[in-house]
C-alpha cells in the first residue's frame, strides 16, 4: 500500500519494545525530510490521528509504540555519508546510530560524548530518553553534548538548544518523543587516540564494598560500572564485578596495536535463532551464571587494554538477545535514589533476593548531578538496573512494593525501560511533571504527540483513537503482557 508521503507501508503494524510485552497496532510512516514530516503532522491534524516517533525500538516499554495512531520510523532520517567533525561537534540526522557515527568517527579520532549499554540508538532516541552511559558521574546525559537540535512540533519548526528556547530543549530531552519529532542534532565529540579501553577489574564482597569501591573510581576514572549478584544473600549480599576504564592513548597499546589504533570494524555476531522455551533463565541457572562470573573475574587486575566494544557493548556481540527471555519477554527494571537514600538499594536487593527473583544483567552505576530536563532521569546517587523474565510469579507486586520504597526515597524508575509503573506514583517521582506538561501544550496543544506510555502513565494527557485494535490485543496475548495492568 502507498502511504500518504508516496512510500510503501503497511497498512497496520505490530509495535513492541525491546522487551516485548505490550504490543499494539498502529500504522506505520517513514518520512524522509523536513517536509515530509511536516506533512505527517498535518495529516495528523487533519485526521485527528495522534503519533510518536521510533527510532531503533531500543526502549524496553511502550514509549515507540501508539495504539490506532501513527508510528513514524525514522530510518529515513539516516547520514549516509558523516561529515568531518567541525569545531568538536557533527551534525547528522536524528535516525543515524551511535552505531554509525562511531564506524565513521572513530578512524577520524573521535568519540561518542555518551553511549549506553548498545549502540543500536538512534540519535533522536538518545535526545528523546536522555540517555546516560558509564561516564555520567563526570559527563553527564547525552543532551548535555547537543549544541543545537531541529524540532518538528504541530505547531511548527523550532531550532532549540541550551542557549536557544532552552525550555523547550530540556523539556525534549527526557520527554520520550512527547514534545515533537528531531530530524537532526548538532552533538559535541570527544577526541581519543585509539579505539581501546585501558581497564581496572575488581570484585567485591557484599553491597557496602561494592558502593565504596564505585565511589572511589569514580573520583579517578572517566567510566566506572559494577554487576551486581542479585541472588547473593546474607553476608555476600551485593557482591559485585566492578570494572572502570578511560580511553586508551596510543602508547598504551601493545606493540601490533599501534598500526592502526583507530580501526574499528566489528562484525554482527551470532544471532539467537530461535525462542526458547519459558523457564531457561530461572533461579537455578541465574545463580550458576552469577556465581561463575564472579569467580571468574580476577580480585584486582589494573591496567588491562580492551577493545572498546567489548567494554561498552558486550551485549551487540549476540543479535537478538531479547529472544533468550522467552515469548513472555522481560522487564528492565531501574531506578535512582539519591545519596541519602542508599540504603533503598540494600533493601531491594534484599527483597529480589529473597524472592529468588533471576537477573544475571544486573548493573549498579552512581550518577552525578541532574540536568534541567523536567522528564529526564539520572539525578546525584545510585542507579540500578535489572532485566528479569516478564511473567514471572508475584513479580507484579513485587515490583510495586520496590517502586514504593524507590518513591519514599526520593527516587524514580527510567521512563524509557518502563512497561508497567503505576500512574499515581508518577508525579512523586517526577515533582516537575506540570512544568514539563506547560510546555508540551505550548508546542502541542492539542496533544496529537501521543503514545502508549503516555496513555498509560497520564504523562501529558494524550489523545486517544478509538479502542486497540484487535491484533495489538492478539500481541498482547502471545507474549503474557508482562506485569502490564
Amino acid at each position: 500500500m502507498t502511504g500518504a508521503l508516496g512510500r510503501e507501508v503497511d497498512p497496520v503494524r505490530l509495535f513492541a519494545g525491546w522487551g516485548g510485552t505490550s504490543p499494539s497496532a498502529a500504522r506505520p510512516a517513514r518520512p524522509d525530510g523536513d517536509a515530509a514530516i511536516g506533512e505527517l503532522f498535518a495529516h495528523a491534524g487533519a485526521e485527528g490521528r495522534p503519533l510518536v516517533a521510533r527510532g531503533l525500538g531500543r526502549s524496553y516499554g511502550d514509549a515507540a509504540q501508539c495504539a490506532g495512531g501513527t508510528v513514524v520510523e525514522t530510518d529515513g532520517l539516516r547520514d549516509v555519508e558523516i561529515a568531518t567533525p567541525v569545531d568538536g561537534a557533527v551534525r547528522v540526522q536524528a535516525g543515524t546510530s551511535l552505531d554509525t557515527l562511531m564506524r565513521a568517527l572513530l578512524p577520524l579520532g573521535w568519540f561518542v560524548p555518551v553511549t549506553p549499554g548498545t549502540r543500536q540508538v538512534t540519535v533522536g532516541g538518545a535526545i528523546a530518553a536522555d540517555i546516560h552511559g558509564k561516564n555520567h558521574h563526570r559527563d553527564g546525559t547525552f543532551a548535555a553534548h547537543v549544541r543545537s537540535a531541529t524540532l518538528h512540533t504541530p505547531t511548527g519548526t523550532h531550532e532549540i538548544g541550551p542557549r536557544s528556547d532552552p525550555e523547550l530543549f530540556w523539556a525534549t530531552a527526557g520527554g520520550m518523543g512527547l514534545t515533537g519529532i528531531v530530524s537532526s542534532a548538532t552533538v559535541a565529540l570527544v577526541p581519543v587516540e585509539s579505539a581501546y579501553m585501558v581497564v581496572d577489574t575488581r570484585r567485591a564482597d557484599d553491597l557496602d564494598e561494592a558502593v565504596a569501591a564505585l565511589a572511589e573510581d569514580d573520583s579517578r576514572s572517566r567510566y566506572t560500572v559494577a554487576w551486581i549478584d542479585c541472588l547473593a544473600r546474607g553476608r555476600h549480599l551485593g557482591r559485585a564485578v566492578l570494572t572502570s576504564g578511560d580511553h586508551a592513548r596510543v602508547d598504551a597499546l601493545p606493540a601490533r596495536r599501534r598500526a592502526d589504533p583507530l580501526r574499528f570494524s566489528p562484525r554482527p555476531g551470532p544471532r539467537v535463532p530461535v525462542t526458547p522455551p519459558p523457564g531457561l533463565l530461572n533461579p537455578l541457572t541465574v545463580a550458576a551464571f552469577n556465581e561463575a562470573w564472579f569467580r571468574k573475574a580476577p580480585r584486582r587486575r589494573q591496567g588491562e587494554v580492551q577493545h572498546l566494544t567489548t567494554f561498552f557493548h558486550p551485549l551487540d556481540g549476540v543479535r537478538d538477545w531479547n529472544r533468550l527471555y522467552g515469548r513472555r519477554g522481560l522487564l528492565q527494571y531501574q531506578f535512582v535514589v539519591p545519596f541519602s537514600a542508599a540504603d533503598t538499594v540494600r533493601r531491594v536487593l534484599e527483597r529480589l533476593s529473597s524472592a529468588k527473583v533471576a537477573s544475571f544483567l544486573a548493573v549498579l552505576k552512581r550518577f552525578g548531578p541532574e540536568d534541567p530536563g523536567p522528564l529526564s532521569f539520572p539525578m546525584a546517587g545510585l542507579t540500578l538496573a535489572l532485566d528479569m523474565p516478564a511473567g514471572s510469579p508475584g513479580l507484579g507486586p513485587l515490583l510495586d512494593e520496590l517502586d514504593g520504597e524507590v518513591a519514599v526515597g526520593g527516587g524514580r524508575v527510567y521512563l524509557a525501560k518502563d512497561a508497567r509503573l503505576r500512574p499515581d506514583l508518577v508525579r512523586t517521582m517526577y515533582p516537575r511533571l506540570d512544568e514539563w506538561r506547560a510546555v508540551r501544550d505550548r508546542v502541542d496543544p492539542e496533544r496529537l504527540l501521543t503514545s502508549d506510555l503516555d496513555r498509560r502513565l497520564g504523562l501529558g494527557g494524550g489523545r486517544t483513537a478509538g479502542p486497540v485494535p484487535k491484533a495489538a490485543e492478539a500481541g498482547r496475548s502471545a507474549t503474557g503482557g508482562g506485569t502490564r495492568r
